[in-house]
């Protein structure tokens, strides 16, 4: 038996997209699995290696600022 997995980020539409799967003909059966808590947990970006790599630039002091994107432009040699 082959099965489709669907994730509906919009708890509201669950019912809907249950009952739509339903009304396929050769579905045998549809069941919702609710997230694990890790799955509920919003993505913490400070422990990713290039939130790390980024801190690191800072504090070494590989880092740029410009007053404006023409600046940049102009410091990349880019004519706009």
């Amino acid at each position: 038996m082959a099965t489709i997995v669907l994730q509906v980020p919009d708890e509201s539409l669950v019912s809907k997209v249950k009952q739509a799967c339903k009304m396929l003909m050769g579905v045998a059966s549809v069941r919702v699995q609710k997230p694990t808590t890790v799955q509920q947990k919003e993505h913490d970006i400070t422990k990713t290696a290039g939130f790390r790599e980024a801190l690191d630039d800072v504090k070494h002091g590989r880092v740029s600022s410009y007053d404006s994107v023409d600046d940049l432009f102009k410091e990349l040699g880019i004519n706009v």
